[in-house]
């Protein structure tokens, strides 16, 4: 009926706008059997795969467009009669968001490379920990957060990416590691913001007997809180005189405490706290929960309302609405460093929080 009223500008011109409208926002493509399909236009060849199944789509190597052999990124047209090819070594890529239109594609590109990036980190993490067995070094959290940060990770799935696809060599890692130990900080050196510690006794080699007593008290020794187990006022402790002959305060549970017992008990020292306190000292938490809006906001809170209490530093990272951060807090004791955590296990959200040694 259009046609015949529509006569003065003939048929033919009434069937292409007919078309121009039909075909302006998507296409028509067809498979060699012969079955039709839609979608939007601008939608690749990669696009038509996750169309027909997600499996399709994430073995998807390339395919036959009218015969001819076309790649992933290939712009569809109506009319095109598609041959997906596949292969089983095929796994989807994030570059491949370049040219998937349609929100299946896109929404599957996303989930499966996100997996394989946990599993990959997954593996990444266990070599790391086997070598470090292997080594028969203790491998202390809030240590390697450091070296991660130090060797440019944004995050802790990017670093253990990198061990498992061996961009980085995990002997590096140890290196980086056991060197954090020996690095005594100059109190002139440039830190970042995250980085930052309050300076204490045991930072400017300044020696306290109002905090430790020292053998039978013994005055003017040099000596330093232990980083690998950060000891505070009130934990058990013992000096180890180092080779340096300056004397390093341990907690006796610290991981490193039965390898010093074994190997150098003659440099072994008795240490006790004094009656009195002097100064802060900083505390590890590693705490966990899950990443609701507004989590950390309480846990910054609930730090800043303790009295003589106060956050350093904080790390958080997250991973599939779990989150796991690194907080270290000034405190002075191990009175007031119990009380803080028993109150950040109140929040709501927060599944664990315990000292990290």
């Amino acid at each position: 009926r259009d046609i015949l009223e529509a006569a003065e500008t003939g048929p033919m011109e009434l069937m292409k706008n007919m078309k121009m409208d039909i075909y302006d926002k998507e296409v028509f493509v067809f498979t060699p059997k012969g079955d039709l399909y839609k979608l939007p236009l601008g939608a690749s060849l990669l696009d038509f795969a996750f169309h027909i199944h997600s499996k399709l789509g994430m073995t998807c190597t390339g395919g036959k467009v009218n015969g001819k052999n076309q790649k992933l990124n290939y712009k569809l047209k109506s009319g095109d009669t598609v041959e997906i090819l596949t292969s089983t070594a095929q796994a989807p890529k994030l570059d491949w968001l370049a040219f998937a239109v349609t929100s299946k594609a896109r929404n599957k590109i996303r989930q499966t490379v996100h997996e394989m990036n946990n599993r990959s980190a997954t593996l990444g993490k266990e070599l790391l920990e086997r070598r470090f067995k292997n080594r028969k070094i203790e491998l202390n959290e809030s240590s390697l957060m450091k070296v991660i940060k130090k060797l440019g990770y944004k995050t802790v799935t990017d670093f253990y990416d990198a061990i498992a696809d061996e961009s980085l060599d995990i002997n590096n890692v140890i290196t980086e590691y056991e060197g954090l130990d020996k690095k005594i900080p100059d109190a002139a050196e440039i830190r970042s913001a995250e980085e930052f510690q309050l300076m204490t006794a045991a930072d400017d080699d300044s020696t306290s007997s109002d905090v430790l007593v020292i053998g039978d008290d013994i005055k003017g020794i040099n000596y330093r809180l232990s980083k690998c187990c950060n000891p505070i006022y009130g934990d058990d402790v013992f000096g180890f005189i180092s080779a340096e002959g300056v004397i390093k305060i341990h907690r006796h549970d610290c991981p490193n405490a039965t390898n010093i017992r074994e190997k150098y008990p003659y440099r072994l020292i008795t240490t006790r706290w004094s009656g009195k306190l002097g100064q802060q000292f900083g505390a590890t938490l590693r705490i966990v929960g899950n990443d609701d809006l507004g989590i950390v906001t309480s846990i910054t809170s609930i730090i800043n309302k303790e009295r003589d209490t106060s956050l350093r530093s904080i790390s958080i990272d997250s991973n599939d609405g779990i989150f796991q951060g690194f907080l270290v807090v000034g405190v002075n004791d191990t009175v007031a460093l119990n009380n803080l955590i028993k109150k950040l296990k109140t929040v709501k959200g927060v599944k664990d929080v315990q000292r990290s040694k």
